[in-house]
């Protein structure tokens, strides 16, 4: 597929008139080593949480689409990235997490500092021209927002605040930082990753797909608002007065009790609760692979009662339902019957938004 400038006018910018992204976006193979380098490579992607680099020498070690990362807290107390690449012959630093003093590599012995510093390279003697502090590990950005650590691997992107731009203001009300994780689940989908947010991005297949969360969410009053780098969708929930012979999960909400949804370009969703905040990071795999990573964070008072329970259970429900139509809409992506569709203007334009977004970043 050849990309270029001109891609960005593959969508209408008037959703009214715009077509959806052609079907070869979610099966071309050529397209996921490009969006890695273009996309996943040039923003903001979450790799840990603080509550994991605590103290002086702890250490997280990821794996980013490919590109080794070692995440470390420094002897000042500040957070330190680098690439998991011994700088001799690309052995592995570290390894796992835990807390270190010194790094050293598991293939030949180089020993780095906590700062990434080059201590001792055994059996270099004699190697001409040949200096220590040439060879310290590759450093890469890294910051914190709201508990959570994020890498780019652009040397030329904006700082992550101006990244998140509004986000940061509007999520304070829920208190995210104070909450504390309960659970950590990883889903494994056949789909093209941008199958999956493009179903995220809008509430329209919620009376098909969700009745359960149907009966919580007040599906006539829900909106969609966008930003220029994210989107709002929101939604009351129900109160007692809509109660059913169906158990609820939330049928103790009041009246002015809020769901709200935030979805960052390109990957990464905090879906906000009265009493919960969840956070999913979704990673392609292949044309037609991807995994969505959950977390549940909860106040400290809620993780003595069995609510944090109950809404995994409720939450892992929606998820095996998504995964399921974004599955079957996946394979059918395939047919020759299809190859594009329209946005429903009152519906989808969280949708369009993104494949906006999507386009303008892959024109490159």
């Amino acid at each position: 597929m050849s990309l270029g400038p001109s891609l960005r006018k593959l969508i209408d910018s008037d959703i009214a008139r715009a077509s959806t992204l052609p079907a070869q976006f979610y099966k071309d193979p050529a397209l996921v080593e490009e969006e890695k380098r273009k996309i996943f490579h040039r923003t903001w992607q979450i790799i840990g949480h603080v509550s994991q680099l605590q103290k002086q020498g702890d250490y997280i070690t990821v794996d980013l689409l490919g590109e080794p990362l070692l995440i470390v807290r420094d002897t000042k107390g500040e957070l330190k990235g680098f690439y998991n690449v011994c700088r001799h012959r690309a052995g592995p630093p570290a390894e796992g997490c835990g807390s270190r003093k010194v790094f050293r590599c598991g293939y030949h012995g180089w020993t780095y500092s906590l700062d990434g510093a080059l201590l001792n390279a055994p059996e270099m003697e004699g190697v001409a021209e040949f200096s220590k502090e040439k060879f310290g590990l590759t450093p890469l950005r890294v910051e914190e927002w709201e508990g959570l650590v994020f890498v780019n691997l652009d040397d030329n992107s904006g700082p992550l605040h101006r990244s998140l731009r509004e986000l940061p203001q509007q999520a304070a009300k829920f208190s995210f930082r104070k909450m504390r994780l309960y659970e950590r689940r990883v889903y494994e989908m056949a789909c093209n990753w941008k199958t999956y947010i493009d179903n995220y991005l809008e509430g329209y297949h919620l009376p098909c797909v969700h009745p359960s969360l149907n009966r919580e969410l007040d599906y006539n009053s829900y909106t969609t608002t966008l930003f220029e780098r994210h989107s709002l969708q929101a939604s009351p929930i129900r109160g007692p007065e809509n109660e059913s012979t169906t158990e609820r999960r939330y049928s103790q909400a009041k009246g002015d009790d809020v769901a709200e949804y935030y979805w960052i370009f390109p990957n990464w969703m905090l879906n906000c609760y009265p009493d919960n905040v969840s956070l999913n990071i979704v990673l392609p795999v292949s044309p037609e692979r991807s995994i969505a990573i959950f977390e549940w964070y909860f106040r400290e008072d809620a993780l003595k009662t069995d609510a944090p329970a109950k809404t995994v259970a409720f939450s892992d429900e929606i998820q095996i339902e998504d995964v399921k139509i974004c599955e079957i809409v996946q394979k059918n992506l395939l047919s020759r019957s299809y190859d594009r569709g329209r946005y429903s203007v009152k519906q989808e334009r969280g949708l369009h938004h993104f494949h906006s977004l999507y386009l303008e970043a892959m024109s490159g």
